[in-house]
């Protein structure tokens, strides 16, 4: 699908416009190694459906993508379980701190969505169930969709953060208290913490995040990957449930299925049309990227590009 738009004047205005909100917010310092990254610095790509891609800013610089590694995580784990996989996992909106315990002990064990941490450490338990080395294949599936072949885990951000996990550890042991969690804590969340320590730049977020644009599609070999139903619901939890918290502000404003990662990063899907990916790493409160949200804000306000 193509339009008129000139994308790449758009992504200068919204540079130009957004660069008072650059620096402003806070970093995520409880993870040491995400402390010390500068929080000046912006980076924005869009890739549309036919290939075309516009970036601007820091769009090539590699970033921990967090819990953006949720989206990839949860398609893995829907592809191989099907449908069964909500007999573990709820789909509603938490309203809650990503990493709530509150929260899982009124659920009694079964995470309220995919994409807060109780959640993504569920799949990261059934991929250790349907994958001899999880980690391998999760690698492979990041490259795969996005085209490039280097990228890989920051095992200095994983060991950091694997050092202040404690409570994603106490999510693990509650969870498997309740029958929830099937392979032993730590390498569960040994796993769960990897998959999050993967480095990707925006333009491999934007290119590989095709697949849900794309009706399912790989977005380079155009082999089916997901069904339509499931990239479809894929969306529809990204829509509802993608920025914690912060996510119904998210879709007032912006109003697109997304995911943010505590690194700074946003990625955004328009079915149909492309995929986009923004990094800055100053947080908000509910921990989602300042200039970040307020970039995708202009870019559907100026382009009138949503699903509402």
């Amino acid at each position: 699908m193509s339009d008129n738009l000139d994308y790449s004047k758009i992504l200068e205005e919204i540079y130009y416009e957004v660069s008072p909100y650059i620096g402003s917010g806070k970093v995520a310092d409880y993870i040491p190694d995400l402390g010390k990254v500068n929080s000046n610095q912006f980076g924005m790509a869009l890739c549309l459906n036919n290939g075309i891609e516009y970036l601007i800013g820091n769009a090539d610089k590699c970033v921990s993508i967090q819990s953006v590694s949720k989206v990839y995580t949860l398609a893995m784990a829907y592809k191989y379980y099907g449908e069964e996989l909500w007999g573990r996992l709820g789909r509603e909106p938490s309203g809650t701190k990503f990493n709530s315990l509150i929260l899982l002990e009124q659920e009694r064990g079964i995470p309220r969505n995919p994409f807060i941490n109780a959640g993504a450490i569920v799949v990261a338990d059934m991929l250790m169930a349907a994958y001899e080395k999880p980690l391998e294949e999760y690698k492979k599936f990041v490259r795969d969709l996005s085209g490039n072949p280097n990228l890989d885990i920051n095992t200095q951000v994983r060991d950091s953060e694997l050092d202040y996990a404690n409570v994603n550890y106490a999510l693990g042991y509650f969870m498997k208290s309740h029958g929830n969690i099937e392979g032993e804590v730590p390498e569960v969340i040994d796993n769960y913490t990897s998959f999050c320590s993967m480095e990707m730049s925006c333009v491999d977020l934007a290119r590989s995040l095709r697949i849900l644009s794309q009706s399912g599609l790989n977005p380079w070999t155009k082999e089916r990957y997901l069904t339509t139903s499931q990239t479809k619901r894929i969306n529809a939890i990204l829509m509802t449930c993608g920025l914690y918290n912060g996510v119904g502000d998210f879709a007032y404003k912006v109003g697109i299925p997304a995911k943010s990662g505590v690194g700074g990063c946003i990625v955004g899907i328009i079915p149909g049309e492309m995929s986009l990916a923004v990094w800055s790493p100053g947080l908000d409160e509910s921990g989602n990227s300042l200039a970040g949200i307020k970039a995708l804000e202009l870019f559907t306000s100026i382009t009138g590009k949503s699903i509402f």
